[in-house]
């Protein structure tokens, strides 16, 4: 790896830990077709280049109590940097928002929110969202199921870019 350029082994490091990032490196290594050591020094500089960005466990929020899975689209006011940057921030503040995205289009941002029940998500959204700053409109839907939750990317389209640069 030199200068932030992926070569097949990396990327091969990159899958298997996407899909389990508990392998240790020996196991790791076998994988990917090379020792342990040099395994170690790539998956070390993959997390400093920022490839790898952390390593965490798949919790099931229903079994944890959080029945509840909203999604809010959010219009605000004003979209000027500093307006957006202050709604970013705050959204990092609301521990029931898990993931807050900036979009083009009707709406400015979509957030994705997890909470144990109906009350407490609308005692979030009437206390805290629309009462943020520069917030002039909150449309909801409510998650009925998930058919798809994959984390990460598609190393096989990766895989297959790749191949048609070579």
């Amino acid at each position: 790896m030199s200068g932030g350029k992926l070569d097949p082994i990396d990327r091969k490091i990159l899958a298997e830990l996407q899909a389990d990032g508990r392998m240790t490196n020996v196991e790791l290594a076998k994988r990917v077709g090379i020792s342990a050591p040099p395994c170690l020094r790539r998956v070390r500089a993959l997390e400093e280049q920022g490839f790898i960005r952390g390593y965490h466990a798949q919790v099931n929020a229903r079994d944890l109590g959080f029945e509840v899975q909203v999604f809010a689209m959010v219009g605000l006011n004003s979209q000027a940097e500093a307006d957006l940057a202050r709604f970013e921030q705050r959204c990092r503040e609301w521990p029931l928002v898990r993931e807050c995205h900036m979009l083009n289009g009707e709406i400015d941002f979509i957030l994705k929110c997890v909470t144990p029940d109906l009350s407490s998500f609308q005692s979030f959204l009437t206390e805290e969202l629309l009462a943020a700053e520069n917030v002039i409109t909150v449309k909801t839907s409510l998650v009925i199921r998930c058919a798809k939750a994959e984390p990460g990317v598609p190393f096989d389209v990766l895989e297959a870019r790749a191949a048609d640069i070579d």
